[in-house]
């Protein structure tokens, strides 16, 4: 295929992105862009979210590494499934009750200013990490697969790609997004239907017989059952539900969507139906990662890992497909970097900065500023994207869960802390345990082996890591 013809699918698909953003930006002031006015219709956002849930990452890394993992990524999503519900049921009343712009505010209202500030930081260097991850492998994809063979740099690559973003989040930002993340998830998951539907054809297999080929290889297998082992399924599922919890519930962006429904009950219509919605996608994803090593195999395709989609998808089907993979994967590249770069903005400016309290700047201050914070966010998207060219993991699913249970589990243990408590806290000390706790995850990982002998730890340091952070805040509690 073409290098010129599928850049230039990439610039059309833009240019639809940039008009419905224009259409639906209109009249859009700072409350728009932070939760949309609370107009957004639930629905509407629910499926957007799966966009924003999934990424560019599940989309090439889930499937490539069924070859390793078999289905057992299957597990984590059933705990993602718990997590929904919890989100739903316990934090979702919590902040509607308190009216939040920033859910951090909570940690402002019950233990105090820097408890606050602490839980915010925590959140911008989380889905700065998480973010700019999900953006370098795609990037990285169409830089390999288009551009190298144009002569473009890497870093004129993902200028561009950031520029893009910018242009269409600028003004309307939550208000906008929840439609473009509509329109960008639709594209991911037809793109995802008509891959598969390929292949099966290419293969000449109906749905049971690739089903018992990829039983034959080993690749269905979904529980394991044991204990030490980092994939036992009691360790997957409670690492999915918590991973839900801090990476959606306690989290700016994914919460900043949910809170600009207008009432709670739909809300959390929106939540459930969010997790039953994934459940199914991610198993389909799956399915047709099983696809892709059966084909792979036939095609004696070397690939593997993050590189085996895009190289079957590219160099091994029909120029209809190439197009199609292209773009189902900008989908899904858009939804989870353009939200990350409007929760930044928003945290930055209402958490960190304080906008809110500015009593004496006017609306056309204020709106500047904003749009002054977001530049630098995005500044700082190229920064860590290059960072990620430097590391060049060959599985970006499992580097983006693992430094998750690094940067997340004090966010846990705070607002763990706060609800399920009735302390306050020494509030000037919560900083230190919330850089302590993470430090002490990262060298129980690093010598598990001499602490634990055969006993794996995996995606479950998450829980570890709230668990030292909440047993340090109790440590520092006061009547």
């Amino acid at each position: 295929m073409s290098p010129i013809i599928l850049l230039s699918i990439i610039i059309v698909y833009f240019a639809l992105l940039l008009w419905v953003a224009y259409k639906t930006g209109k009249g859009s002031d700072n409350e728009s862009f932070f939760i949309g006015n609370r107009k957004s219709n639930w629905m509407l956002v629910a499926f957007g979210m799966i966009g924003t849930s999934l990424s560019g990452v599940t989309f090439v890394s889930v499937p490539g590494a069924v070859g390793n993992d078999k289905f057992s990524y299957l597990q984590i999503t059933l705990g993602y499934l718990i997590g929904y519900i919890v989100i739903a049921y316990v934090l979702l009343p919590l902040y509607y009750r308190l009216k939040l712009t920033s859910i951090y505010g909570y940690l402002q209202q019950r233990l105090g200013q820097l408890s606050y500030k602490s839980g915010a930081w925590i959140f911008i260097v989380s889905r700065l990490v998480g973010a700019t991850a999900r953006l370098y492998l795609v990037v990285n994809i169409l830089q390999v697969s288009i551009l190298d063979s144009l002569g473009v740099p890497f870093i004129v690559t993902t200028l561009i790609i950031l520029a893009m973003i910018i242009l269409y989040t600028y003004e309307g930002g939550v208000k906008t997004i929840v439609w473009t993340d509509t329109l960008q998830t639709s594209c991911m998951l037809l793109g995802l239907i008509i891959c598969t539907v390929y292949m099966l054809n290419h293969l000449g297999l109906n749905l049971g017989d690739s089903l018992t080929a990829m039983n034959e290889k080993g690749y269905t297998k979904i529980f394991d059952f044991d204990p030490n082992q980092k994939s036992f399924f009691l360790k997957q599922i409670l690492a999915g539900a918590f991973i839900t919890i801090t990476m959606t519930g306690i989290d700016q962006e994914m919460m900043q969507k949910s809170l600009s429904v207008t009432r709670l009950k739909d809300s959390q219509k929106n939540m459930v139906t969010l997790g039953f919605i994934l459940l199914g996608v991610i198993s389909l994803f799956l399915y047709m990662g099983g696809l892709l090593h059966l084909y792979g195999a036939q095609e004696s395709v070397s690939s593997a890992g993050d590189q085996l989609f895009p190289d079957i998808a590219l160099h091994h089907m029909p120029p209809f497909i190439s197009i199609i993979f292209i773009i189902a994967l900008i989908s899904a590249l858009f939804p989870s970097a353009d939200g990350a770069m409007t929760a930044l903005t928003s945290s930055l400016c209402i958490d960190i900065f304080g906008m809110r309290e500015k009593t004496h700047w006017d609306d056309g201050k204020k709106e500047k500023f904003r749009k002054n914070i977001h530049l630098l966010v995005a500044l700082s998207f190229l920064i860590m994207v290059i960072i990620f060219k430097v590391i060049n993991d060959n599985s970006m699913i499992g580097l983006i869960l693992k430094l998750a249970g690094f940067t997340y589990g004090p966010l846990l243990g705070l607002f763990a802390f706060g609800i399920f408590t009735k302390y306050k806290v020494k509030d000037k000390l919560v900083p230190f345990v919330c850089i302590a706790a993470p430090l002490i995850s990262f060298f129980i990982d690093k010598y598990q082996e001499t602490l634990f002998g055969e006993f794996k730890i995996g995606l479950e340091l998450l829980i570890i890591n709230g668990l030292l952070t909440f047993v340090g805040l109790w440590l520092i509690r006061r009547k």
